[in-house]
């Protein structure tokens, strides 16, 4: 399978939840925090030009002339969200395009909202090749991974597929 930005951000967060969508078990479409997300893309994304830009099997929400933006409701999973990036990063890289990658967290009741930075490396890459056979390895497994609740696990998709 092709890795996805969602499937390596569902890697980082979630080892379940990344082998569920990897094996296209997709219970998103009735999650609330889904359906925010997407509306806050789209607000933010509203008459301005370079917005949601798809490239093979990735969208990436923003490009500018420097930047490759990551536009993200929360700060919870700040790892997962690099990681998504530097994909995103090597993707268009491989397609001839360098940029720096810059990831916009725009949290409700916050001041100021949190930015990260981004550059692609020699080490991300190799790390991120890493990552995708790992992502393909428990793809293929032909059992789930158990559910291991933690914070945050109510409001995910998956929630009520794990837990009850």
């Amino acid at each position: 399978m092709k890795l996805t930005g969602t499937l390596i951000n569902y890697y980082f967060h979630c080892k379940r939840q990344c082998w569920l969508l990897g094996n296209r078990i997709n219970l998103e479409d009735n999650s609330e925090d889904v359906r925010i997300g997407r509306v806050l893309h789209e607000i933010r994304a509203d008459g301005v030009k370079n917005r949601e830009l798809a490239i093979e099997n990735v969208k990436i929400d923003k490009l500018t002339k420097d930047h490759l933006v990551e536009i993200k409701k929360s700060d919870a999973d700040v790892e997962a969200s690099k990681w998504q990036v530097l994909l995103y990063l090597k993707i268009l890289k491989e397609k001839g395009i360098n940029r720096k990658g810059k990831i916009e967290f725009i949290e409700k009741n916050k001041i100021d909202n949190k930015i990260v930075f981004l550059d692609l490396n020699e080490k991300n890459e190799l790390e991120l090749e890493d990552i995708e056979i790992k992502i393909n390895n428990l793809i293929n497994n032909s059992i789930a991974p158990s559910p291991n609740l933690k914070r945050g696990c109510k409001k995910c998709a998956y929630y009520e597929y794990c837990f009850i």
